[in-house]
């Protein structure tokens, strides 16, 4: 195979666009490893297995990956919000069937459109209440818990014949900075990585898992650099942990990385790194053509050897084994379990239609713009219920507009924005009726008479919380 096509094989960038462009699908006859889907791509199911089949045609070994976690991140429901819960509410519900189940759904209805890859589970933990990324993504804190539900995931996925991908090695959970935006240093010892963040990527690598994501992560111990241009860090995944299959990047053009793409493409395959992610900035065909030629001459100057380029193309190649369509797609299956998912302490009972405040913050860059807000469900489910515009909004003044109402307030992890916090804890101490509806990761209790965690932002999991208040309305 020639050099050009062995460079070519390693990549699976992001584009433009609903169909494939004319430029892709002849980069993909000529040995293009495969694409990454973002929501950018995604109109719906049978425009997404049309573009599938479009580079199918074109070569049918093409990767086709999607970061598809159910919950807060979702591709194929970015429009609308996922139909599943996500980790963090699966782990709430304890149930490694469930999980399995909700996996394997999620997967008969990436294989149906034509996906090999799902960029999931993560498997990474909460370990620090400041972390900006993680969160809700994670099946929990307690590592041996997770580490089911990452096994159960994996297996789900994997048995309807989509490769599944363990992320963020060596685990992003203790990092109170998002890697989208700048270097995250773990305050992490090698003993502390091995007993806790390493045990849901080992029980990965039991699962079979045929995938695992390095997390651009400094760990001091391993020097300065990333994991994901850390040969160390690499050797530690494959000797240490025992993984023989590919090795991603996550985004490489993500600001943790730094410096220039084609630079950081070369030192993450010669750190033994296979397929590089490429999609959050979308490429075109000049991009790749300087991406590729770069690789080349990396290869033709010594810096990276043919053979090391060689194994990364064998292995990102083992992820385009098109999966069967399967008949195991449930589409209730997410509202079932995001239900059980559902936590209620304190006295749960609004005094008929309440006033809702839905406080917004911004999302993660890995979360995007998906729908958010209970409102529109509440509005549903009581006729009368009113929706408070949030933006500059007082306690005084939802106090006026409440006028003896129950107030529900929800909130995104609160505990991470003080101006949110401050307001959720003031108005529990001006005597209103107030419920408080966290869809981030629970933090601590502010004062509202009662308080619903719903482990998740996803549709489900907001419409579950909305079920639950609407059942309880006197």
């Amino acid at each position: 195979m020639s050099l050009h096509r062995l460079a070519s094989a390693v990549l699976l960038p992001g584009f433009h666009g609903t169909t494939a462009p004319d430029w892709l699908i002849a980069r993909v006859a000529d040995g293009l490893g495969g694409v990454v889907l973002f929501g950018r791509n995604v109109v719906d199911d049978a425009q997404v297995t049309a573009l599938t089949a479009q580079l199918r045609a074109a070569r049918p070994d093409v990767v086709v990956g999607i970061d598809e976690e159910g919950g807060d991140v979702t591709r194929l429901d970015a429009a609308r919000g996922s139909e599943v819960p996500g980790n963090h509410a699966l782990g709430a519900a304890d149930d490694l069937d469930l999980t399995r189940a909700v996996a394997a759904s999620i997967g008969a209805r990436l294989a149906a459109c034509g996906v090999t890859l799902n960029l999931a589970p993560s498997a990474d933990l909460v370990l620090t209440p400041e972390d900006p990324v993680i969160g809700v993504r994670a099946f929990g804190s307690d590592p041996h818990a997770a580490a089911g539900h990452v096994a159960a995931f994996v297996e789900g996925t994997q048995a309807v014949g989509v490769a599944a991908c363990a992320k963020h090695f060596p685990g992003h959970g203790a990092s109170s900075v998002d890697s989208h935006a700048a270097l995250p240093v773990l305050p992490r010892t090698e003993e502390q990585l091995r007993e806790v963040e390493f045990v849901p990527f080992r029980a990965a690598v039991r699962a079979g898992v045929r995938s695992v994501m390095t997390g651009h992560l400094v760990v001091p111990a391993w020097g300065d650099q990333p994991a994901t241009l850390n040969p160390r860090a690499l050797r530690v995944l494959r000797e240490e942990l025992g993984f023989t299959g590919a090795v991603i990047t996550d985004g490489l053009d993500m600001k943790a990385v730094g410096g220039d793409l084609a630079e950081g493409s070369v030192r993450a395959l010669a750190a033994g790194v296979d397929a590089l992610c490429l999609g959050g900035e979308p490429l075109d065909d000049d991009g790749l053509r300087w991406l590729v030629d770069s690789i080349v001459a990396a290869v033709e100057s010594g810096a990276l050897s043919r053979e090391r380029l060689a194994e990364a193309a064998r292995r990102t190649a083992a992820l385009g084994r098109p999966p069967a369509a399967v008949d195991g797609h449930d589409p209730e299956l997410g509202m079932a379990a995001a239900r059980r998912a559902v936590e209620v302490a304190g006295t749960l009972a609004p005094s008929g239609p309440p006033l809702v405040l839905d406080l917004a913050v911004e999302p993660s860059i890995a979360v995007g713009d998906v729908p958010w807000g209970l409102g529109p469900h509440l509005v549903e489910l009581l006729p009368g219920t009113e929706v408070l515009p949030a933006d500059g909004v007082t306690a005084a003044a939802v106090s006026r507009a409440a006028a003896g109402r129950t107030v529900v307030v929800v909130t995104r992890e609160a505990h991470r924005f003080p101006a949110v916090r401050d307001l959720v804890s003031e108005l529990a101490t001006i005597g209103l009726d107030l419920v408080h509806v966290e869809t981030g990761v629970p933090g601590p209790d502010l004062g509202a008479g009662a308080r619903v965690d719903t482990h998740g932002g996803s549709r489900v999991c907001l419409r579950a919380a909305a079920e639950r208040i609407a059942a309880a309305t006197t």
